[in-house]
């Protein structure tokens, strides 16, 4: 069985250590992992808003552009509704938008009727940054 040929050495070994020689672009480096940069454009938060509906029923207040993109933070930051409504409050903060921030429960009603575009699968075996 080939997986077990090293079995009785393979405590003894050791892992490859990576040195730091740069301190301060190492620690550089590690604080730029938690920045958080988001462009907005002025476009989308024209379209903010929904339009007027000219049939019967209530008038909607978010526009499906607005109920994608919180769903699509949702998707890539992995998290429920309600901490995407939160995230989504901070960020209008951030910006100084006056903008109304979907709740938990509009992004999820609302969310079973849209329609997102095919993602293409990546493979996963490997790492995701080159270098």
């Amino acid at each position: 069985m080939p997986h077990k040929f090293n079995a009785n050495r393979r405590g003894k070994i050791s892992k490859q250590k990576y040195r730091v020689t740069n301190w301060a672009s190492y620690n550089e480096s590690l604080r730029r992992r938690g920045d958080l940069t988001i462009w907005v454009s002025d476009q989308a938060f024209g379209l903010w808003s929904a339009p007027r509906r000219k049939t019967r029923g209530g008038q909607r207040t978010y526009s499906d552009l607005a109920i994608e993109i919180c769903l699509t933070l949702s998707a890539v930051y992995k998290q429920p509704l309600r901490q995407t409504q939160g995230l989504m409050r901070s960020i209008a903060g951030l910006l100084s938008a006056e903008i109304a921030v979907p709740d938990f429960s509009t992004l999820s009603r609302r969310g079973k009727g849209l329609t997102f575009p095919a993602t293409r699968k990546t493979d996963r075996s490997g790492p995701s940054c080159g270098g």
